[in-house]
C-alpha cells in the first residue's frame, strides 16, 4: 500500500505551514492540497494547540485520500504546495484570504469566509462566516456581507449590507439551440455592479451580465428569495418585495416599487416612479408613471374595473 505523511509546522511568521514527505522511498505524487487541509489540517492544527510540540506528521493511505494523479495533471509537490500557502489565516476573524488580496487592517473576516486572488475590500468591511469573496470582487468602505453569501465578477458599493445565502455574479440563463439540435449555453462574461447604500436580502440571486453589466442602482433595497436575470439595470431608490423575478435584460428607472411575487418578462423597460401590485406580470413597456397591477399590468383603476366585473359576473352566472 501506498503512504504518504502530512507535515504541519508552527511558524511564527502565518501560523502553520503545510508539506508533505515521501515515506519508505515510495515515489513522490502530487497532492490535492485543499482536501488536505479539510480533512486532515484541522486535526494536525488542533492538536499542536494542545501541545508543545512544532511539528506534527500524519499518516496518509491511498486507500483512503484520492491524489490528483489519479487523473491528468501537470501540477507538481512544490505547486500545489505553494497554491495552499498562498491562502493566510486573516488577523481580524480568522478567516482566510489570499496574499495578492488587498484588505484593510480594520477589515474583518470571519472564521471560514474565503477571500480569493486580487479582491479588494475597503476600512470596515465585514465577511460573515463561510462567505467566498472570489477573484477580482471589489467591496467598498462599511459594507456588511452575512454568512454562506458568494459574491464573485462583481463590485459593491459602500454602506451595504449583503445578507446570508446571497449569490451575486455567477452566470445567467443563456442558452441557444444550434442547427443540430443541442442545447449551447451563451458567454456570460460581463460583472454585476451594485451601488451604494444597497441592501440585498437573504437567498436572492443576481446574475452577472452577457452583453452589459446587471446594475443595482444607489439606495436600491431587495427583499429576500429575489432573481434577477443577467443584463437587468435597475436604478437608484427601488424597492423590490419578496419573490420578485427580473427576466434579462429588462431596464427599470427610479424610485420603482414592485410588490411580492411581480414578475418582468425579459427586454421589457419600466419608466421611473411605477409602483406594482403584488402578484403582477409586466409583459410589455410601461412608459409613464404611476400604479399597475393585474396579468398582463395594466394601469391600477383598469385593473379594478376589471376584477370588479369579473366578481359580479361570476356571482350573477354561478354556473
Amino acid at each position: 500500500m501506498e503512504s504518504t505523511v502530512l507535515i504541519v509546522q508552527r511558524t511564527k511568521a502565518s501560523g502553520f505551514a503545510l508539506g508533505r514527505s515521501r515515506v519508505l522511498g515510495l515515489p513522490r505524487r502530487p497532492i490535492n492540497i485543499p482536501a488536505l487541509v479539510r480533512s486532515l489540517g484541522a486535526m494536525a492544527v488542533r492538536l499542536l494547540s494542545r501541545s508543545r510540540s512544532t511539528l506534527v506528521q500524519l499518516p496518509l493511505h491511498r486507500s483512503g485520500f484520492r491524489h490528483v494523479s489519479d487523473g491528468p495533471s501537470d501540477l507538481s509537490d512544490e505547486q500545489t504546495v505553494e497554491d495552499a500557502s498562498a491562502f493566510v489565516r486573516w488577523k481580524n476573524g480568522g478567516g482566510l484570504f489570499h496574499r495578492s488580496a488587498r484588505i484593510d487592517p480594520t477589515a474583518v473576516v470571519e472564521v471560514g469566509a474565503v477571500v480569493h486572488p486580487d479582491s479588494v475590500l475597503g476600512s470596515d468591511v465585514r465577511i460573515g462566516s463561510g462567505t467566498v469573496v472570489g477573484p477580482s470582487v471589489s467591496i467598498r468602505q462599511s459594507t456588511k456581507v452575512g454568512y454562506n453569501a458568494v459574491l464573485s465578477n462583481c463590485s459593491v458599493g459602500q454602506f451595504s449590507t449583503i445578507h446570508n445565502g446571497v449569490c451575486v455574479g455567477q452566470d445567467g440563463f443563456g442558452f441557444f439551440m444550434n442547427e443540430e439540435g443541442h442545447i449551447l449555453k451563451k458567454p456570460q462574461a460581463l460583472h454585476v455592479r451594485i451601488g451604494d447604500n444597497v441592501e440585498i436580502g437573504a437567498n436572492t440571486c443576481i446574475d452577472r451580465g452577457s452583453w452589459r453589466d446587471t446594475v443595482i442602482g444607489d439606495h436600491t433595497k431587495i427583499d429576500n428569495l429575489v432573481q434577477i436575470g443577467h443584463n437587468v439595470i435597475i436604478g437608484k431608490c427601488c424597492m423590490l418585495c419578496g419573490q420578485v423575478g427580473i427576466a434579462g435584460s429588462a431596464t427599470l428607472g427610479d424610485y420603482v416599487t414592485l410588490g411580492g411575487r411581480v414578475a418582468i418578462r425579459d427586454h421589457v423597460s419600466i419608466a421611473s416612479k411605477v409602483r406594482l401590485a403584488a402578484n403582477s406580470f409586466v409583459t410589455k413597456d410601461l412608459a409613464e408613471s404611476g400604479d399597475y397591477g393585474g396579468f398582463p399590468a395594466v394601469p391600477i383603476h383598469e385593473w379594478r374595473r376589471q376584477s370588479a366585473k369579473l366578481r359580479r359576473f361570476c356571482k350573477n352566472n354561478p354556473s
